[in-house]
């Protein structure tokens, strides 16, 4: 295991002659061993909840190809754009993404409310699903030819809430409240099956959860082996995810019940710089570090009973899970 010995922040803001990309969010890291895995390698089970979590990218790096009916992903080569050292893991990949969602409804996600923060950013962003690394004989190799089914823009922010960031005055986040935002897509998603919420939730700590997102910009991961540490901030809890900035928005699950309990919103440093001028991921061990900050979905719940109340239609998601209450149904939203 690495022991963080410096703690400097790598610059997420991404431009070249041809394109930029910004991710998003406060600063993430690894606790203990890495956990992420590529789609390829990832349980029938989790593959079935990532088709349904999104990749959120500026609209100018995205581009309609008329003669395949498909998009086109602008990326840059991970390790190359981050100075990385040769042993990090995924570095020969692309990122290109700036944060992460899901969808909840046939037509609705949920991120941070720092991803989208007004509605000229919501216009400019595209909803992209597929990013991922589906051939595990070409580990370095991501779908960024994405038919035009899988990619949606926005309609309208629905709800937004961005509280405080962590400062010098308070970095470990202390009395931070919570992030996320609601909106409203362009269209009916295909093919995908909206996630289920915890909206009553009972939080504990050592309660196991994963996360599923974009971390850096990346295809989607998949990180397992993580626990709440503290489920008592008001309005959201603390836990060692495995995440990056490009994560935040990304749904974080109870293990066992495969609901989301949050959405990964901050967190502490992503990488540090070797005496040799190389970068690496910033590596704590599972219970050091400030821990990653997850806005409780709980929040959301009076708005989504609200909803969910005044609908006329409700989407049945067939996802093998135990019977859960109403409060964690799937939610359709007619505007």
């Amino acid at each position: 295991m690495k022991t963080a010995k410096l703690k400097v922040i790598i610059a997420a803001t991404l431009i070249t002659a041809t394109s930029s990309f910004s991710i998003a969010g406060v600063s993430k890291v690894i606790y203990g061993d890495d956990n992420r895995r590529d789609y390829y390698s990832m349980p029938e089970d989790i593959k079935a909840i990532a088709d349904s979590v999104v990749s959120l990218w500026d609209k100018t790096n995205v581009s309609f190809d008329p003669s395949s009916n498909s998009y086109i992903l602008s990326t840059q080569k991970f390790g190359e754009r981050l100075n990385l050292c040769d042993d990090e893991p995924f570095k020969d990949q692309t990122i290109g993404a700036f944060c992460s969602g899901s969808l909840v409804s046939e037509d609705t996600i949920i991120t941070a409310g720092h991803c989208i923060t007004n509605e000229s950013k919501c216009a400019s962003t595209y909803f992209v699903f597929g990013y991922a690394v589906n051939d595990k004989n070409n580990p370095d190799t991501a779908v960024t030819n994405i038919p035009a089914s899988n990619v949606y823009k926005c309609s309208k922010i629905l709800k937004r809430n961005i509280g405080p960031e962590p400062t010098p005055d308070n970095p470990s986040g202390t009395g931070l409240g919570p992030d996320y935002a609601i909106i409203k897509l362009d269209r009916r998603v295909e093919g995908k099956k909206p996630l289920r919420m915890n909206l009553n939730q009972n939080l504990s700590k050592g309660d196991p959860v994963f996360v599923i997102g974009y971390p850096v910009g990346l295809p989607v991961k998949f990180a397992d082996g993580s626990t709440i540490r503290d489920p008592l901030p008001v309005g959201y809890f603390v836990a060692n995810l495995d995440t990056y900035g490009g994560n935040s928005g990304s749904p974080v699950f109870n293990s066992n019940t495969k609901l989301i309990e949050g959405i990964l919103v901050r967190g502490d440093n992503d990488f540090i710089q070797t005496p040799v001028g190389c970068s690496v991921s910033n590596v704590v061990d599972s219970d050091g570090g400030r821990g990653e900050d997850v806005t409780k979905i709980s929040v959301l719940a009076s708005y989504f009973n609200s909803i969910q109340s005044n609908s006329v239609r409700s989407i049945s998601v067939n996802v093998e899970m135990p019977e859960v209450s109403r409060s964690a149904a799937n939610f359709s939203f007619d505007r």
